[in-house]
């Protein structure tokens, strides 16, 4: 019976047994005989080592038989099964042998069986939970009592009370001095199981009787399959030595061609790799190398080519794990070179001499450090020329000074001691600070449009990148069709389809010897470009700027570029606004004690030409319009304005307060300085030397052809005028004050000449007896001559004004009606005067002889005075219409004489007496030259009769 439980034999090949059948070995190995835990194979394809065996380490059906064991398999079906890569692993291993179609799928409940519930077996579980727990106490009681008894540390069975202990029934036996009923007992239990044995030895032996056709079958089945195996066995060895002499004859040799042509794809893999390693290694000499020459953005190409390296083509080898981090510092402390080198060269250039010649020396070297900076994103680089730009601009200054001491072989000038300098000398070293401001700021243009430039470039390179990429993505989408691209796999000729066959670690081994072969040739051009760089030095790395010109990621986007332009046309404007500043610097020093407000007018007009051409020169350079030395001009132009028409103003009334109101002479100059008005010339002529004139002066001023009889105070009264035109043809800044101050300049002439002559001030003044009527048309004259040049000052002005300021010119229009309304008083005080002579002598008129009356007498002779005084002072038109005023108010005054007389015109004595009278005054007043047209109309003098 034992026979009939042990294992089946199995056929073994080469012992085992002398049948050739493989028996189990009974007896316990020993750890010498043990067979040692091998562990699985590696699943994944490894290359070859270039050893004996390479290919062949795998399963071959050319290889001995008896060499292959069950460890020999690459993959199991615990491997299989356990594939974490798959969701469902049953299901897929399932359907691969068995098709889709069995999968695990839903059963439907039936429709004959009703839904037990839990619910349902309530009652029965309250019925048996009481007797179930119970007991399972019971159970839990006795089996701890065994588990601690197991439990102990020493627990052994032969033991005799361990023994007794896990086998009750033991204290049955005839040990331990029991009594005889214990021993009847024992014997009666041995009895007892001796008889189940023998029932249970019976049973078997009666089931294998039922079953002996089968058993017997089956071992005379055994037989037979052991027989077929043996035949098998013989048949695969014969088979087995058959492909083994094909695989001599027709395999080995082709298989050792792939293997060596492969081995040499390596090494020439290997042997590239290596060369790339060196270059590599070499990357840090090198790149002190181009550091030396201050090629930077040649050495940043070279570490970032390098660090791309490390991580694409040299990842994982160990000699280089620092190399990256070193490169990384490398590249930091370029950073700082770089920055540190734009400053030396920022300072180097804005300090040397600015009468040197190129503006920017070092081009190239700019050029490269604006690349780098650019490239590091370092675009605060800007604030670095800044800082240097604004220290050497508060330098200027000083050595301005010191070079103009120099050369004048002055004393050192210290600020306070510019202001002891005289205007001529310190308006010398003004434009000397201004023109090399000038240059200074030439200079800083020149060094941002290199720096415009190169940020440019590389925009513009950019963009063509991008339209090149964008043409290449149309042209590669249009030409290629569905029909090339297929066309493009590699064609396998007849002998490499059955070369294809042939496995290699799972990879065919024509596909892996092509991607070999390309990978190699890609590497060989890679590692034969990096070395070519290596070993130039640098060559090729000092032109880093057209690899930065590629537009790669490294580089700054378009937005940032853009901020950058943006902020160096902003740096230009802050030049521009720093050497405003330093000018205004120079001005304020100088006027600290009021020296500028003390400075004449051609002194001023010359300041002012100076810092407008500065401000204009600077506006054209730089684009900006800056305020700072303009609003310091303007202020000191307003004091200016103020101090000039003081000036004027109290020597107009010095002139004024010491009229005697006589006609003057003319001198030529003012008569040329009239001429020049009327040609449009609104300034003063020239100066010229002083010399003999033989011009005599004229009596009158001739004005568009017409005489004006004037003082001398309005001579000089037009040349001041003109001196505020001059002014403000020279400082167009100061045409709104000066308006202003000019329109209370004519305003003041007008009131204190109404207040010397109308109100008889110069009676005090100049020790006059009175005002005589030739005063008083003296007055009026040199006023209408004031009158006529009102419209072209205003039209003067106009042309320096803004549009917005035009409302400025309604002064002149007030101006203008207050002379005119000087002129209509002086015009009416020269009638009263000859009213109030009428009214006293027409009061003691009496109509007798003799005649013409010694009354009519008394006023012809005044009116001649009159003519006589005016005649040759105001002009004809303006003589008559007086007159004629002054003949109205003599006929109303003797028409109320003869009414009060009671003289009436009815042809009595009487009558005729006043016809005589009247007659005798007709005529001496028409004889009066320019007035012999005038028609008196003196019928007026009757009333007429009701």
């Amino acid at each position: 019976m034992a026979s009939g439980h042990s294992s089946s034999p199995v056929p073994r090949p080469g012992g085992g047994g002398r049948d050739g059948i493989y028996r189990k070995d009974r007896r316990d190995p020993s750890p010498a005989r043990r067979r040692p835990v091998r562990s699985l194979p590696d699943v994944c394809p490894k290359e070859p080592t270039g050893e004996g065996r390479g290919l062949c380490d795998g399963p071959s059906v050319v290889a001995e038989h008896d060499r292959w064991t069950v460890y020999s398999s690459k993959v199991n079906l615990p491997a299989a099964l356990n594939d974490p890569r798959l969701a469902k692993r049953e299901s897929d291993f399932f359907t691969k042998t068995w098709g889709l179609d069995f999968a695990e799928t839903e059963v439907m409940p039936s429709f004959y069986l009703p839904v037990i519930t839990r619910e349902q077996f309530g009652p029965y579980l309250q019925e048996t939970a009481q007797r179930e727990r119970s007991r399972c106490l019971t159970v839990v009681h006795l089996y701890l009592l065994n588990v601690q008894i197991f439990l102990r540390p020493d627990f052994a069975l032969d033991n005799p009370g361990t023994f007794s202990a896990v086998l009750p029934w033991s204290h049955f036996t005839s040990a331990g001095g029991k009594s005889s009923r214990d021993v009847a007992s024992s014997k009666l239990l041995q009895e007892k199981l001796s008889h189940y044995l023998d029932v249970v030895e019976v049973s078997i032996a009666r089931q294998i009787s039922l079953r002996s056709d089968a058993f017997f079958h089956a071992m005379s089945s055994q037989h037979e399959l052991q027989d077929q195996l043996q035949e098998t066995q013989r048949a695969v060895a014969v088979l087995r030595g058959r492909t083994a002499a094909m695989d001599r004859v027709m395999c080995q040799g082709p298989l050792r061609a792939l293997r060596t042509a492969l081995t040499r794809s390596n090494c020439v893999r290997l042997h590239n790799k290596l060369k790339l390693m060196a270059a590599v290694h070499q990357t840090q000499p090198t790149v002190q190398l181009l550091l030396s020459t201050s090629e930077f953005v040649g050495a940043l190409e070279l570490i970032a080519t390098t660090k791309e390296v490390l991580q694409q083509e040299l990842q994982g080898i160990h000699s280089f794990r620092h190399l990256g981090s070193q490169l990384c510092e490398l590249e930091k402390l370029i950073d700082k070179m770089m920055v540190e080198d734009f400053s030396m060269f920022a300072r180097s250039d804005l300090s040397r001499s600015l009468r040197d010649e190129p503006h920017v020396l070092e081009k190239e070297r700019l050029e490269s450090l604006v690349f780098g900076l650019l490239r590091q994103r370092k675009l605060d680089f800007l604030d670095i020329y800044s800082d240097e730009m604004i220290f050497c601009a508060k330098a200027i200054v000083s050595q301005v000074r010191h070079r103009h001491v120099i050369i004048t072989r002055h004393v050192i000038i210290t600020p306070d001691q510019m202001r002891l300098m005289t205007f001529p000398q310190w308006f010398e070293l003004l434009e000397n600070v201004f023109d090399s401001f000038l240059l200074f700021l030439q200079r800083i243009q020149a060094t941002l449009s290199i720096i415009r430039n190169v940020i440019q470039e590389v925009l513009d390179s950019n963009q063509k990148n991008r339209q090149l990429e964008e043409e290449a993505v149309v042209r590669s989408g249009a030409s290629q069709g569905p029909e090339e691209a297929s066309s493009r796999g590699p064609s396998l000729q007849q002998g490499e389809a059955e070369l294809a066959y042939l496995t290699h670690e799972g990879l065919f081994i024509s596909d892996a010897l092509n991607e070999a072969q390309q990978q190699a040739a890609v590497q060989d051009q890679s590692s034969r470009s990096q070395q070519g760089r290596t070993e130039a030095g640098g060559g090729d790395w000092s032109s880093g700027e057209q690899s930065l010109m590629s537009g790669e990621s490294v580089m700054p986007s378009e937005l940032e570029m853009n901020r950058v332009i943006n902020n160096i046309q902003e740096l230009l404007h802050a030049a521009s606004d720093v050497s405003h500043d330093r000018c205004v610097k120079v001005l304020t020093a100088r006027d600290k004690d009021g020296s500028l407000e003390r400075l004449s007018s051609a002194e001023f007009v010359c300041l002012s030409l100076a810092v407008e051409g500065f401000v204009r020169d600077t506006e054209e350079l730089c684009g900006r319009r800056s305020v700072s030395l303009r609003g310091t001009l303007q202020s000191q132009a307003n004091r200016f304005v103020h101090r000039f028409h003081d000036e004027r103003k109290t020597k107009l009334s010095l002139l004024l307060d010491n009229e005697r109101w006589k006609q003057a002479e003319v001198p030529a100059e003012f008569q040329e300085l009239v001429n020049s008005i009327a040609d449009g010339r609104i300034s003063l002529p020239e100066r010229k030397t002083p010399g003999p004139d033989d011009r005599k002066p004229a009596e009158f001023l001739l004005v568009n052809g017409q005489k004006y009889a004037v003082v001398g105070t309005v001579l000089l009264l037009i040349r001041m005028f003109l001196e505020y035109c001059q002014c403000v043809n020279d400082i167009p800044s100061i045409a709104t004050d000066m308006l202003t101050r000019l329109s209370d300049f004519l305003k003041h002439f007008n009131s204190r000449s109404c207040q010397l002559v109308l109100g008889a001030g110069a009676l005090q003044l100049v020790g006059l007896k009175t005002i005589t009527t030739k005063n008083l048309a003296l007055a009026s004259r040199c006023l209408q001559l004031v009158v006529h040049y009102i419209p072209i000052i205003r039209s003067h002005f106009e042309t320096k004004l803004q549009p917005k300021q035009f409302s400025v010119l309604r002064h002149f229009d007030h101006i203008t009606k207050d002379y005119n309304d000087h002129i209509a008083e002086i015009s009416a005080k020269l009638v009263a005067i000859m009213d109030s002579l009428f009214e006293k002598v027409l009061s003691k008129y009496e109509v007798k002889a003799p005649m013409p009356s010694a009354c009519f007498r008394n006023v012809c002779k005044q009116m001649a005075k009159m003519h006589e005084a005016i005649s040759e002072l105001l002009p004809e038109e303006q003589t008559q219409m007086l007159f004629l005023r002054i003949n109205a108010s003599f006929k109303l005054h003797l028409k109320r004489q003869l009414a009060r007389l009671g003289v009436v015109n009815d042809g009595g004595p009487q009558h005729g007496l006043v016809v005589v009278d009247v007659a005798f005054y007709s005529e001496n007043v028409l004889v009066l030259r320019s007035l012999e047209r005038l028609d008196l109309n003196m019928a007026e003098i009757w009333e007429q009769k009701r």
